[in-house]
Parts: structure tokens; sequence; C-alpha cells
């Protein structure tokens, strides 16, 4: 199933999307007498069995507000660098992987940072360009993974059933400042560079190994992978973070972004306002935003 935030009479309501994307019905209608965040959701359903998409009452999505699935994410978004081969590859010859070991195509072990809640933004949003602040805004279309069910000491054969459902990421990265500053947390932590959504699909909808991933800048196609390419798959990422550290119901992991990024152009195509990032990921939707 797909499941979406939107902003109702000024408030936020979890609501359950049909297929095709077009209708809608508050969660309401799914668990009896719910009244809470997306969080609060996954928590009261840990697993899909028996949940059915009701087929009347429902109400249309267009000309609705729709934020982001997990608005304001109670901790930082966790997320995967370098997890691409061919991304890998390309960042490590850019001259702006400040990272890496000498001569390193691809890291021994899952590269982790995070981006702050407050980047958080949803489907349609305006992407603040800060040119105060940085010249070299670069896009990178991401495989998000929500958490489900709270562990630590996870190991990758039991870590799908940790995983509630997938959405899509925008790790937007400002170049010039994740080089400067020789790590990565400040140049990915701008407020509205990660724009999420538009929805979760649940994981039992997902083959999470075989899903295109496809970014077009101003209808140029510029990012197009799949997620069989990944360096470290989902088990291994979540293996890696719950080693001594608990994931709770609703983290969100971005899991890696695969070539054709900004930077990797001779010369680099950074972004500018007024530019469109168009994301896509296999029956996850399509993620729109333009950079202001």
């Amino acid at each position: 199933m797909r499941f979406a935030t939107l902003e109702i009479s000024g408030r936020q309501v979890v609501v359950a999307v049909t297929p095709d994307g077009k209708q809608y019905c508050e969660a309401s209608r799914l668990v009896p007498g719910f009244d809470g965040n997306m969080e609060a959701l996954i928590q009261r359903l840990p697993t899909m069995e028996g949940v059915r998409m009701p087929t009347d009452g429902l109400q249309p999505l267009a000309g609705k507000r729709l934020l982001a699935p997990i608005p304001e994410p109670r901790r930082n978004v966790f997320c995967v660098g370098k997890n691409y081969h061919e991304h890998a590859k390309e960042f490590s010859q850019s001259g702006y992987d400040m990272s890496a070991g000498t001569g390193e195509a691809a890291p021994p072990a899952p590269v982790v940072f995070t981006k702050p809640a407050t980047t958080v933004c949803a489907d349609g949003d305006d992407v603040l360009s800060f040119p105060e602040v940085t010249q070299q805004v670069d896009y990178e279309v991401e495989l998000g993974v929500i958490i489900g069910k709270a562990g630590r000491g996870i190991k990758k054969a039991d870590a799908m059933g940790h995983v509630w459902g997938y959405t899509i990421i925008n790790d937007v990265t400002a170049r010039d400042l994740q080089q400067k500053h020789r790590q990565w947390f400040i140049g990915k932590s701008l407020d509205t560079f990660c724009p999420m959504g538009p929805w979760i699909v649940t994981a039992d909808e997902v083959d999470v190994t075989n899903l295109t991933v496809q970014c077009w800048i101003n209808d140029e196609l510029r990012q197009n992978a799949n997620t069989n390419d990944l360096i470290f798959d989902v088990p291994t990422i979540i293996e890696a973070l719950a080693g001594g550290m608990t994931l709770l119901p609703g983290d969100v992991i971005a899991t890696g972004t695969p070539a054709g990024v900004g930077l990797g152009f001779k010369p680099p195509k950074f972004l500018k306002a007024g530019d469109v990032m168009k994301l896509s990921i296999s029956g996850l939707g399509t993620l729109t935003n333009t950079v202001k």
C-alpha cells in the first residue's frame, strides 16, 4: 500500500493512497481511532497482513497539499555515500572526495553520514539554492528505506523484517562545502536539501533488489541505474547501522546515489535557480522539485 501525509485544514493527516496515486482515504479508516503521524501509524501497523484499501468513500488527491511522508523525522536521516559502483568511481575521480583512501575506487564498508530533519521537504516544494553560501549545488536520486521494527544488533539475515517501506529521496548536496569541510554533514544539511516522497510504499509491494533509479534535470536524463548495482545492499546497510545503535520505527535511511550527478560531468553540471529535478524509482512514483 501507499501511505502519504497531507495537509488538510491546517492539520497533518496520514492517508492511504490508491495504486494509481489519484485517490485517498484517511488512515483512520484502516485503523479505527487512529489520529497520529506516520511514525505512529508504522508502530500501529507493523505489517500489512489483512489490511486492504477501501473501494468506497475515497477522496481525490488532486488539489491537496502533499507533505513529505515523514515531515519531521524524530532523528536525522541516515545516509550512505558512494554506494553504487559507477558513482563511487566518478566521485573518486572528481577531486571532491576527501574521504577516500589513496586509489580507492569503492569503500570497504558503508560510508555513513546524516542529514538533519530540517532538510526534509515535500514533492513540489522549492529547494533553496543559497547562493550566498554555495555555488555548487548538486542532485542525487536515492532509494529511501523506512524502518518499521525497532532493533539493535540486527543481522543481515533478519534485516528485511525490520523494513516497513520505501520512498524516494533527493540527497541535495553543496559540493564546495562538502569539499571545504572535509566531511559531508554541512554540505548535505542546508534547509530543503532532502526532498522526500511522494509517499511510502510498503515493503510487501517492492522488490528492492531490482528497482530502476532515475533522475532528470530539465527533462535531460542524468541518472539511470538499478538497485542491483548497489555496493552494499539494504540488509548490509541495516546490519552496519544497527550493530550497536537501536534503529527505531520511522527511521529513514537513504541508500546512496548512482552515477550521473552534476560533479561527474566535464565541466560539472551544477544546479541553478529554475532547474527542475524529477526523480523516479520504479513502483515508488515520482518526486519533483524546482531549485529556487
